[in-house]
């Protein structure tokens, strides 16, 4: 149903239209009319019309002055100008209003009648682009809450550094760079700092949770994670990576508040812990202190940083260099190992320019410790006796130069044991991958069906291909196939047609296609080449 205005002093003028309108549109229309602009604005608003026809000359309020009135609150309304005088007087002013059209008294049924139709057409498209744009967004909503808990859980499992968590945060359209965790739990009661029956109102949260979701993306507009048993892992996104008191206050009376909320809607109590701001590469710590704030912590709402301290450091020490220095050999990298463990070595002689025992062994400590990462992380067989000779070794340096070296080599084999194992994990699965290709890529062997026969995700399989080939799945597939097709071609029974089914393409014409692509010919102009250099190998 299309909704016209006509606005004209002259009633003739109106009924005239009306007449017309009903005679060409029908039921396709509900028409209102005006005498004069005010009560066109009036209408504008109570009628909510898609198209005006208005006059120009009118007393009292001008029709260009009663458009500009109602283009301020409606917007998308079509402007069809009536005048019985030279439309350029007032071309400019239209223009800037945005009237589609000028219709010269006496109007025309014909011109009417396709004026109206262009501006319908004109709605037409308008309405069926904000339908899609609903679609889109309701399909959104829909796919919006897989994403965001599939981050939560890459932050859990993988502690949401990497290619995958960088993912995650460019489909959730994460610009910032740091972020932080809060856990909430939930129970019947909270008594003395614990909650009660945990896994019953676990059950009874989970009919809640779609509400749950929206109080915490309005108060802290955070990443809410599924729920765990009574558990839920929300990750915040930061600007800043120091968190300022009036910041940590500020956090926990919002969080306050939010769990009083949620408490009266759905019966239940809750407790929140609050992790500290990390850089996404680390997410995972702030994660873990979170869970420490919820468990230990004995209020409603714990920041980790109101919780007594353990193992508290020196002011001066360079705790987020050891804690970063660690991270990258859990992570096999070997050459940021070395670069961060000679960071550290820095500040070390800058405290102590002798080689004093405890230079000595803070060295042996971070040997230790790297080593003792890459047995748990690596297929080295750990030998009781293999660290024999260490301390006479440590003891017997007389520079630092002398210990610098030594310790960076060990670091730097710790870190290349692990990421030797990545990277031998790496090339087993996609050998795999790569047999399973060979043996069926007459088929349709997409990336999601091989991922799920060798047991990882699609993701993962594609980063993979990558980083070990060069290439990414769908060329390498392709690469086969096109060799296939090439050594077919020197068979000359065989029909272009067979050969396309033969290297997996359904489609002749898509067949032809990626062949020139890769080769630079068509396939007949292939099999005509090599006919060419048969004839001529006859010759010589």
């Amino acid at each position: 149903m299309i909704r016209i205005l006509i606005c004209d002093d002259e009633g003739i003028v109106r009924e005239s239209l009306r007449y017309m309108i009903d005679k060409s549109f029908g039921e396709e229309c509900e028409v209102e009319a005006a005498k004069n602009g005010r009560m066109a604005i009036e209408l504008a608003e109570t009628f909510g019309p898609d198209i005006i026809l208005m006059d120009i000359q009118m007393p009292g309020i001008t029709g260009i002055e009663a458009m500009q009135e109602i283009q301020k609150e409606k917007k998308n309304i079509i402007f069809i100008v009536l005048t019985a005088y030279d439309k350029f007087e007032y071309s400019q002013k239209s223009i800037d209003i945005g009237v589609m059209s000028y219709l010269t008294k006496p109007i025309n049924r014909d011109t009417l009648t396709d004026t109206l139709r262009r501006a319908m057409k004109t709605i037409a498209i308008r309405r069926e682009k904000k339908h899609k744009e609903l679609q889109v967004k309701e399909k959104l909503e829909t796919v919006s809450p897989m994403i965001e808990q599939g981050y939560v859980y890459s932050v859990l499992l993988d502690d949401g550094s990497g290619d995958a968590g960088e993912a995650y945060r460019s489909l959730l359209s994460i610009e910032e760079s740091y972020g932080y965790a809060i856990v909430i739990e939930c129970g019947d009661e909270l008594r003395k700092g614990k909650l009660t029956n945990t896994v019953g109102a676990g059950i009874k949260l989970q009919k809640h949770y779609r509400y749950f979701s929206e109080i915490v993306k309005e108060t802290t507009g955070g990443i809410t994670g599924a729920l765990m048993v009574n558990k839920i892992v929300i990750i915040v996104p930061a600007m800043q990576g120091k968190e300022q008191y009036e910041e940590r206050i500020q956090k926990i009376d919002q969080i306050r508040s939010m769990l009083r909320r949620l408490e009266r809607q759905t019966g239940l109590a809750f407790k929140a812990g609050i992790g500290q701001v990390e850089p996404w590469e680390t997410i995972g710590e702030s994660y873990r202190s979170a869970i420490e704030a919820v468990r230990q912590g004995i209020g409603r709402v714990v920041h980790i940083k109101d919780m007594p301290e353990n193992g508290v450091c020196e002011e001066s020490y360079p705790a987020e260099l050891e804690k970063e220095l660690f991270h990258v050999v859990e992570k096999g990298n070997e050459a940021e190992a070395k670069r961060l463990g000679n960071e550290f070595f820095i500040w070390m002689k800058t405290r102590n320019t002798e080689l004093t025992y405890n230079v000595r062994l803070k060295a042996m400590e971070f040997v230790l410790w790297a080593e003792h990462i890459a047995y748990l992380n690596s297929n080295r067989e750990y030998c009781f006796n293999s660290r024999e000779g260490y301390l006479e070794m440590l003891m017997a340096f007389q520079t630092y130069e002398e210990l610098q070296g030594w310790f960076l080599k060990k670091i730097g084999e710790a870190a290349r044991h692990i990421g030797m194992k990545q990277q031998e994990r790496s090339n087993d699965v996609v050998e795999k991958a790569k047999q399973y290709i060979k043996a069926r890529f007459q088929e349709n062997v997409s990336l999601e069906k091989t991922a799920r026969e060798i047991g990882i995700s699609p993701y993962y399989l594609s980063r993979l291909f990558k980083e070990t080939q060069g290439s990414s799945y769908i060329d390498y597939l392709t690469g086969l196939r096109i060799e296939y097709a090439k050594e077919s071609l020197a068979d000359r029974e065989k029909s272009i047609k067979e050969i396309c089914a033969g290297s997996g393409y359904g489609d002749p014409n898509y067949f032809s296609r990626i062949f020139k692509k890769w080769t630079g010919v068509t396939p007949t102009e292939y099999r005509e080449s090599l006919d060419r250099k048969d004839m001529e190998d006859e010759n010589r």
